[in-house]
């Protein structure tokens, strides 16, 4: 007695094929749209997440020292400011003034 009918048999190597197939027609179709992507990607000048962080590092580091730079000059200003004297009380004239 047969353990496999070979119809049966000839199925399932069939549908193994079938599936090898479609995997790997699956793996070529991700790496040509992949491909594609990357080909519109460097015609419209995109930039990379490497620049993009790059970038944002140095304008995190900018935006440090203006506000190290901003504190300083209101340091400075504050220092320079002249403090404001005692107000003397204004001197009364003497002098009256005559109606018209």
């Amino acid at each position: 007695m047969q353990s496999r009918s070979p119809l049966f048999a000839d199925f399932a190597d069939l549908m193994t094929d079938a599936f090898s197939a479609a995997q790997s027609a699956g793996e070529e179709a991700r790496a040509v749209f992949r491909a594609q992507a990357e080909r519109m990607a460097s015609e419209l000048d995109l930039v990379s997440r490497d620049e993009v962080e790059s970038l944002r590092a140095q304008s995190d580091a900018a935006l440090a020292e203006i506000e190290s730079l901003k504190a300083r000059l209101a340091a400075l200003e504050a220092a320079k400011a002249p403090k404001p004297a005692a107000r003397k009380p204004a001197a009364k004239s003497t002098t009256a003034k005559k109606p018209k």
